[in-house]
C-alpha cells in the first residue's frame, strides 16, 4: 500500500520543524520532500497536526492469556492504536505465564492474528514468575522473547538475579525489573506517608524499591547484564540510577505518566483508581523524577497500562488490585501538564515516547527518516477535551484522570505502512 501524507509538519532531532510531504510504500518511509508528487492508494492531510513518529510503550499488560475479562491482545492494542502508540511490549504476568518456548511461540501467533499494532512479548525470568527456577533464555529468545522480567513481583533472591543476568548478558538481551523487596512491603495499598497516616492504612515505605535497584546495579556491574528498571517512582532510587550511570553500569530506567503528574496529596478519597503498584509517592518524589528525565537518569516514559475490572476495583483502597489504564490518555496528558507549563519541551515530549525508548533497547522505531518503518501519529495539539473513560477502547476503565481536560489528541495511527487507527472509527 501506498500512502502520502501531505503538508506534514514535524520535529527533527535537532528540534527544526520540518515542513514537507512523506512517501509511504510497502510500510516504509521512501522520500520526505517539499512536495511530492506519486500514484498513491491514499492521501492523507496532515495540515494543522503534528507528525510525530509512533509511540513506543515497552511496558503494558495487555492481560491475555487468563486475564480477558480485563483486556486482551484486541482490545489493548487497539487502545494503544487510539493512544498513538505503534510499538508495545507486553508483560507476561498472564495465566500461564509465557516461561517455555511453546507457550511464548503461542503467544506470537496469537498477537499475529489479534493485535492492531506491533507487539513485543516479554518472557519470565524464572518459571511461573515464582522466583526459583530460571527460564531457558536461549530458547524464549529464538520463540521471540523481548526481553526477561517476573514484572509485578520482585525476583527476591540475589543469587537467582545475579544467574539470570549472567543468562542474559549471555544471549544480549536485558533484565527488565519490578522493584520491591518483599520484607518491605509492610502489607501496603499506598505509599508510607501523610495519606497512609491520615486513613490508617498500611503503607508501602520508598526503601521497598530502591533498596532492590541498588542491589541490582551492581549485580549489574558484576555480570555485564543491560539491567532496566520498571516504573521508578521514589527519589532515592533515582539517586541509586544516577550513580550507577556515573559508574559505567549499563542501566535504564522508565517512568509512568501518573507519577510524574501526581503525588500522594492528590487523592481525593478512598478511591481504588488512585490505587497502583509502586504507589503515587510524596510531592518531593514526584519533583525527583521530573529532574532525573530532564537531565537523563531516566530514560523514557512507559505507561505502565494496567487494565481491571470495574467489579475490582469497587472493592476499595485495600482490596482492589494494583494498576490504572495508560495508553490512550499519555500523551494528552503528558502535552497539557509537562508541556504546556513549560516544564518539557514538545521535541523533549515525542522522543521520551518514541527514539528514547527504542534506542534504550536497540530497536529501530521512533523515527521519521527515509527508509525507516512507516510508524506514524498525526497529533491534534489544538483539539481540546476532557477523558472520559466510557470512550476507551481498552476493556478497563480504571484511571484517575477522567474528567481531566487536555489537549493533544491522536487523530491516526499508522504501523508499517497501514492505518490501524483513525479518529471517529476503529479502523480505516
Amino acid at each position: 500500500m501506498k500512502i502520502l501524507i501531505q503538508n506534514a509538519s514535524y520535529i527533527a532531532f535537532n528540534g527544526e520543524n520540518i515542513q514537507s510531504d512523506i512517501l509511504i510504500e510497502n510500510g516504509i518511509i521512501t522520500k520526505i520532500d517539499k512536495k511530492i508528487e506519486a500514484d498513491v492508494d491514499r492521501k492523507v492531510d496532515a495540515a494543522g497536526l503534528l507528525v510525530s513518529p509512533g509511540f513506543v510503550d515497552l511496558h503494558v499488560h495487555l492481560r491475555e492469556p487468563g486475564g480477558e475479562k480485563k483486556e486482551t491482545i484486541e482490545t489493548g492494542t487497539l487502545a494503544a492504536a487510539k493512544g498513538g502508540f505503534t510499538t508495545i511490549a507486553a508483560m507476561p504476568n498472564t495465566r500461564p505465564v509465557p516461561d517455555t518456548k511453546e507457550q511464548l511461540e503461542w503467544l506470537g501467533q496469537r498477537i499475529q492474528e489479534t493485535a492492531s499494532v506491533r507487539v513485543l512479548p516479554y518472557a519470565s525470568i524464572t518459571t511461573r514468575q515464582l522466583g526459583k527456577e530460571l527460564t531457558d533464555f536461549a530458547g524464549l529468545k529464538e520463540a521471540g522473547a523481548f526481553a526477561f522480567t517476573d514484572d509485578g513481583v520482585g525476583v527476591q533472591s540475589a543469587e537467582m538475579m545475579l544467574r539470570a543476568m549472567r543468562k542474559a548478558a549471555g544471549v544480549n538481551m536485558a533484565i527488565v525489573a519490578h522493584c520491591e523487596e518483599d520484607t518491605l512491603i509492610n502489607k501496603g495499598c499506598v505509599h508510607e506517608g501523610t495519606f497512609s497516616e491520615n486513613h490508617g492504612l498500611n503503607g508501602i515505605p520508598s526503601v521497598c524499591e530502591s533498596v532492590q535497584i541498588a542491589r541490582d546495579v551492581l549485580l549489574a556491574e558484576a555480570s555485564g547484564c543491560h539491567y532496566h528498571v520498571c516504573h521508578i517512582s521514589t527519589k532515592e532510587s533515582v539517586r541509586v540510577v544516577r550513580d550507577a550511570k556515573r559508574a559505567g553500569i549499563h542501566v535504564t530506567a522508565e517512568v509512568t505518566p501518573h507519577h510524574l503528574l501526581l503525588s500522594e496529596d492528590d487523592i481525593p478519597s478512598l478511591d481504588a483508581n488512585y490505587k497502583m503498584n509502586p504507589p503515587l509517592r510524596a510531592a518531593a518524589d514526584r519533583g525527583a523524577l521530573i529532574e532525573g528525565l530532564l537531565d537523563g537518569t531516566i530514560d523514557f516514559i512507559a505507561t505502565d497500562h494496567a487494565p481491571h475490572t470495574a467489579a475490582e476495583k469497587s472493592e476499595g483502597m485495600e482490596l482492589a488490585p494494583f494498576g490504572i489504564v495508560g495508553l490512550e490518555t499519555a500523551f494528552p496528558l503528558l502535552y497539557t501538564h509537562l508541556v504546556m507549563k513549560n516544564i518539557i519541551t514538545l521535541e523533549q515530549l515525542i522522543e521520551f515516547l518514541t527514539r528514547k525508548p527504542a534506542d534504550a533497547f536497540g530497536l529501530p522505531y521512533g523515527k521519521i527518516d527515509i527508509g525507516a518503518q512507516a510508524d506514524i501519529v498525526l497529533l491534534n495539539l489544538k483539539e481540546e477535551r476532557s477523558i472520559n473513560p466510557e470512550e476507551f477502547l481498552s476493556k478497563g476503565k480504571n484511571t484517575p484522570f477522567a474528567g481531566w481536560t487536555c489537549k493533544g489528541w491522536p487523530e491516526m495511527t499508522i504501523v508499517a505502512g497501514q492505518i490501524v487507527w483513525k479518529k471517529g472509527v476503529v479502523t480505516a
